[in-house]
C-alpha cells in the first residue's frame, strides 16, 4: 500500500492504473468504512482511500478541533482491507492560499442537515468534487448512514456530468442497532447504552410503514415517542430523492433523524420502500 500527501504524487500514481474504486473518509476508521473498502476491492482492480478531516464542512461551533484522529491505526486497517493507494493531504494541500471556489448543490441540501448546519453541504460537495477531480475514480463508495450526503453527491455527479459511478452501501450497525460512527467514541457509557433508541425510533416507523401506515405525521410521531431524553434536531419522513418532507407516502421515502445525547450529535436513517 502506498501513501501520498500531495496532489501531484497521488495523480502520478493514479495515472499508472486503470479502473479504480475510491472510499473517501475522514479517518478514525470503523467497520463501516472498511466495508466500503472491501466492496471496492471486490469490484475494482485498484482501490484508493482518502483520509482528510475536511474543515469546510464543520460549522464554527462544531467539533473540528476534537474530531477523533488516529492515522497510524487507520493506515494499518486500510492495508489489511486491501487498499492500494491512500491520499492523506494536509488542509493547505486541498485549500491552498487564495482558494475561493465552492460547489453549491441546490434543493436537496435545504432541509434536514442542511437546515441545521448551514454551509455543511457546500463544504462536502466542494471537497468531494476536488477529490474526484484529483483521483478520477471509476467508482466511489459512500455509506447509507449519511443518506442526505449520498443524495447530494449523486445529484452533483449527475448535474455536472462527472464520469464516476456513485455506489451507496448499507449502513453497518452494532448488534444493538446503533449505526457505526466515528463520533460514537464521544459517548459516555450511559449515553452509549441509551443511543440505540435512535434505531428503535426508525424501526418503529418502518414497522408501522410495513403494516400499511402511509400518513407521514403518524410515522414521525412513532419515531418521536422513542426519543425521550434526547435533544432532537429533526425527525423526518421525506421523499427519498428530493428530500422534501411528505404528508403522505406514495413512493420511495426516507425516515431519518438527528438527535443529541449530551454534546454528542448522532444521525441515522432507514429507507421506506
Amino acid at each position: 500500500m502506498k501513501v501520498f500527501k500531495t496532489v501531484a504524487e497521488v495523480r502520478a500514481a493514479r495515472a499508472a492504473v486503470g479502473e479504480l474504486g475510491l472510499a473517501p473518509t475522514m479517518g478514525f476508521l470503523h467497520a463501516g468504512h472498511l466495508s466500503l473498502v472491501e466492496r471496492a476491492r471486490a469490484e475494482n482492480p485498484t482501490v484508493a482511500a482518502t483520509i482528510f478531516v475536511n474543515p469546510t464542512q464543520f460549522g464554527p461551533n462544531e467539533d473540528l478541533a476534537r474530531y477523533p484522529r488516529n492515522l497510524p491505526r487507520d493506515l494499518a486497517l486500510l492495508e489489511a482491507a486491501g487498499c492500494d493507494l491512500v491520499f492523506t493531504p494536509e488542509p493547505a494541500e486541498i485549500y491552498p492560499s487564495g482558494f475561493d471556489t465552492t460547489v453549491s448543490v441546490g434543493g436537496v441540501t435545504e432541509g434536514l442537515e442542511g437546515a441545521v448546519r448551514p454551509g455543511h453541504f457546500a463544504g462536502v460537495a466542494t471537497v468531494v468534487a476536488k477529490l474526484f477531480n484529483i483521483i478520477q475514480p471509476t467508482r466511489a463508495y459512500f455509506g447509507q448512514k449519511d443518506a442526505q450526503q449520498s443524495v447530494v453527491i449523486r445529484k452533483m455527479v449527475r448535474d455536472l456530468n462527472m464520469p464516476v459511478e456513485v455506489v451507496i452501501a448499507p449502513t453497518v450497525r452494532e448488534p444493538d442497532g446503533l449505526a457505526l460512527s466515528s463520533r460514537n467514541s464521544y459517548l459516555t457509557p450511559d449515553q452509549r447504552a441509551r443511543a440505540p433508541a435512535l434505531f428503535r425510533a426508525l424501526s418503529a416507523a418502518k414497522t408501522a410503514f410495513d403494516a400499511g401506515e402511509r400518513d407521514a405525521e403518524a410515522l414521525r410521531a412513532a419515531m418521536g415517542r422513542e426519543l425521550a431524553g434526547f435533544t432532537i434536531d429533526y425527525v423526518s419522513i421525506a421523499d427519498a430523492e428530493t428530500l422534501r418532507e411528505l404528508d403522505r407516502i406514495d413512493g420511495p421515502a426516507l425516515a431519518s433523524l438527528a438527535a443529541c445525547l449530551g454534546t454528542t450529535r448522532l444521525i441515522d436513517n432507514l429507507p421506506l420502500n
